[in-house]
């Protein structure tokens, strides 16, 4: 642990429980174009990735997926922050990283996280923040990691990646740099923990 020098995050499931969040903005959209909410299958994806990503997943018609896109567009993710779950352990977590280490956010959220970093007032606690938006290819792929690297001007060992998801996994392993894989016993991880406040027993604070 030595050698550590950078702690990024994943933001959904990890920063935060955004489960009920997520699930009242999509089905928002879905409703109002007469289509039911999403199934549990669906929910798992939209977790995962990009807003984009994941309308084109929600609506395969061509015609459908335009007005889902037309609908977004117009809506704000402000009134679904307040179902949104900060971690317990973060803001104690970040108190006692920020002297030592850099911190970081690698995120498939794309235009609401602005928001949620002001309502929570986060971005102070932040490094840096980099979002789908801020690459040419979300996680899965590996860019939003490298570029972390690169900003940093860090080697793949000198960083730890925290996410929860099947994407973050993939994204950490094709960046070659070491995962904590949060609350999910299922993902290839170097460290598996329940809680934030684990990461200090992973780095000896």
């Amino acid at each position: 642990m030595a050698n550590i020098k950078i702690i990024a995050f994943d933001c959904d499931g990890v920063l935060f429980d955004t489960a009920d969040s997520n699930r009242a903005y999509y089905n928002a959209i879905l409703n109002q174009l007469g289509m039911p909410d999403m199934t549990e299958t669906q929910f798992s994806f939209a977790h995962m990735h990009t807003v984009k990503e994941t309308l084109s997943y929600l609506f395969q018609d061509s015609d459908m997926r335009k007005k889902a896109e037309a609908l977004k567009k117009k809506m704000s993710y402000a009134p679904f922050i307040a179902a949104m779950k900060m971690e317990p352990s973060l803001l104690p977590l970040l108190a006692k990283l920020r002297p030592v280490y850099k911190t970081a956010i690698a995120t498939n959220r794309l235009d609401s996280m602005p928001t949620l970093l002001s309502v929570f007032d986060l971005a102070p606690h932040f490094d840096r923040i980099v979002s789908a938006g801020d690459v040419t290819r979300p996680k899965p792929h590996p860019d939003q990691l490298l570029h972390l690297l690169n900003y940093f001007k860090a080697l793949p060992e000198q960083m730890l990646y925290v996410g929860d998801s099947k994407v973050d996994e993939t994204a950490a392993k094709a960046a070659h740099v070491p995962l904590v894989a949060y609350d999910n016993a299922s993902l290839a991880a170097d460290y598996h923990i329940r809680s934030l406040r684990e990461i200090e027993d992973i780095l000896g604070l």
